[in-house]
């Protein structure tokens, strides 16, 4: 049995090295594996020398290989292109921050035996900053909601996957994938197993806001239908709250005999109204932005150099 171990790498030189010898240490040929491969994506690093070492290691040791994207197209991409050119019975999808011990992969590698396209790890407690928790926790919270995702369920960037579902999820060829949106919609055959998490020893997460952002968007609009759907339940909802406060204005009318005064309650009123027309209009071209970069041929990701 081969298992290709897929680290995507972005400003990681001062810890994939030691990630790597960790793996080889650590797994090698125990766990029951005939090979191993440890795919490398360096998904344009633009801090430090990450291109390098990750050449290097590829050079120097028989079991790495090593893709080197021509720009940065996000962590989603980059593990889709380690998949796509993995060769193994399981891949395992590992970060380069070394914050996952490369042991617990045997772990998850035995619970996938037993039959489950993905295994997903589980932290008993996650040792980011707490920035990063709540965006995890509200990533998990909104994937429950819109991509019917198994109640008590972490989608765990650390998870191994087996052949079969790698084929299926790397049939998606649109510039914006989202692996755990793809793995959801291909399979229900999932576990999870408990796992350490350790403090970073180098530098800082690169998640920021805006990343975060860009991912949850990357969901909502790729991945389901139902914020086209509850924008227009909205739309619904207001429409009947604006037909139950014109009948109100017609009696009073009727009633009184005069106009009420009320243009600071009108002016809110359209206002609010024209900000969630514009809202929605948004939320419609993004959809249609989505669509015309799929049609136009926009590439999950471009590769500068293999060293294999």
């Amino acid at each position: 049995m081969m298992l290709s171990v897929c680290v995507p790498v972005y400003n990681g030189a001062a810890t994939v090295g030691r990630l790597v010898e960790a793996i080889l240490s650590e797994l090698g040929l125990n766990s029951g594996l005939d090979d191993l491969e440890i795919i490398l994506v360096n998904d344009g690093s633009p801090k430090d020398e990450s291109e390098a070492v990750c050449a290097e290691l590829a050079r120097r040791i028989p079991e790495v290989r090593f893709i080197g994207l021509r720009r940065n197209y996000g962590e989603h991409n980059a593990v889709m292109c380690a998949l796509a050119h993995s060769r193994g019975d399981y891949a395992a999808v590992i970060d380069d921050d070394f914050q996952n011990p490369p042991s617990e992969i045997a772990v998850m590698l035995n619970e996938a035996r037993k039959g489950y396209d993905v295994v997903y790890a589980r932290f008993e407690k996650k040792r980011h900053h707490w920035f990063r928790n709540w965006g995890s926790r509200f990533n998990n919270a909104v994937a429950g909601r819109l991509l019917n995702k198994p109640r008590g369920l972490y989608l765990s960037s650390f998870k191994v996957i087996s052949r079969d579902l790698v084929k299926e999820i790397t049939k998606y060829t649109g510039p914006f994938p989202y692996v755990d949106g793809l793995i959801l919609r291909a399979t229900d055959s999932i576990s999870s197993v408990m796992v350490k998490h350790r403090n970073r020893s180098e530098g800082k997460s690169n998640y920021t806001f805006r990343k975060l952002v860009n991912l949850w968007i990357r969901m909502f609009i790729n991945f389901s239908q139902k914020p086209l759907r509850i924008a227009t339940g909205v739309g619904l909802f207001f429409a009947a709250v604006s037909l139950v406060v014109a009948v109100v204005f017609a009696v009073q009318k009727f009633l009184e005999h005069e106009s009420p005064a009320g243009w600071a309650s009108l002016i809110v009123a359209v206002l609010f109204m024209g900000s969630l027309q514009l809202i929605f209009l948004g939320l419609l071209g993004e959809y249609i932005g989505k669509i015309y970069l799929d049609l136009n041929g926009t590439p999950q990701w471009t590769i500068k150099t293999i060293i294999d």
